[in-house]
């Protein structure tokens, strides 16, 4: 049966965000967004609660028969059967073990089999491959680049997480040279100066060759780090997200030059869907059309 309508669900660390996706349009349903601070730390009851009353709230008017969920969550985790499986993490604690696919269906009184789940970075990317930046393309890497590296491959449709982060890359990890920790210890070595971010030295491109150096550093460190996996996977499109994406313009042209040196033509995209693609990406996996499309 056709499902018009589901409710796409991203859950972070101290967050749960809601909104109504109309899966014939790909597109968010405008005002549907709900929004509430969650304690990870909590216990089980307590987090279980509140999830369900922010998807109670989105829902509104959709008749229970009718309502879907696809929710991004965290890793690790069994997305197939809904149990989670963070342990070590500072969060969720309280849910290891537990079937949390079971647990909603019952305090949503909706079948267990109308909740999905996918892996937070591989939502990001699929809401991108469903809907944004990558639509239509088949071999698809998603970055989304901050405090943290977070990755996820798209292959023929599917979507999964890549989990790049901690790869063997330069004198460390990825992570230690893809994030905004690095930009921070970069610009200082070369300056002196302390930065809180890489916005404060998106501003300082314009009176600041150090700033500009450090940006193509970054470009060209980023090429270097792409280039095996793009050659790899046979990547016909890489989407930057997060808020390394907001200086795209200061990496890109070093980015782009040096993969293009390196016989690479791979399309560098920034994302289109931003903050909506994790909740579009994870109502997505409710779409059976799509999903039997690119199954």
């Amino acid at each position: 049966m056709e499902k018009p309508v589901a409710l796409g669900v991203d859950i972070g660390g101290s967050h749960i965000t809601a909104a109504l996706i109309d899966l014939e349009t790909r597109s968010l349903i405008t005002n549907s967004i709900k929004r509430s601070a969650v304690n990870s730390q909590e216990g089980k009851e307590v987090i279980l609660k509140a999830w369900v009353e922010i998807i109670n709230d989105a829902f509104d008017s959709v008749a229970k028969d009718s309502r879907f969920v696809g929710i991004a969550m965290p890793g690790p985790f069994d997305y197939e059967n809904g149990i989670s499986l963070i342990k070590d993490q500072d969060k969720f604690k309280a849910l290891y073990q537990i079937n949390v696919k079971d647990e909603l269906a019952g305090r949503l009184d909706i079948p267990a089999d109308h909740i999905h789940f996918i892996n937070d970075a591989a939502g990001f990317l699929q809401g991108e491959v469903f809907a944004g930046a990558a639509k239509g393309n088949a071999n698809v890497l998603g970055l989304t680049l901050g405090t943290g590296l977070g990755s996820s491959i798209c292959i023929n449709q599917k979507a999964t997480d890549a989990d790049l982060w901690n790869s063997s890359f330069l004198d460390g990890i990825a992570e230690d040279y893809l994030a905004t920790r690095w930009f921070v210890k970069r610009y200082k070595h070369l300056s002196g100066i302390n930065l809180d971010g890489v916005k404060e030295l998106v501003e300082a491109v314009k009176t600041d060759h150090l700033a500009t150096q450090v940006f193509m550093e970054f470009g060209y460190n980023l090429a270097q780090f792409l280039i095996p996996i793009i050659n790899k996977n046979k990547i016909d499109t890489v989407i930057i997200g997060g808020n390394i994406a907001q200086a795209f313009n200061e990496f890109s042209p070093e980015l782009i030059a040096t993969l293009k040196g390196n016989g690479i033509h791979a399309a560098i995209k920034i994302s289109e869907l931003k903050e909506h693609a994790a909740l579009i990406g994870a109502a997505s996996c409710c779409d059976e059309k799509f999903n039997s499309i690119n199954s």
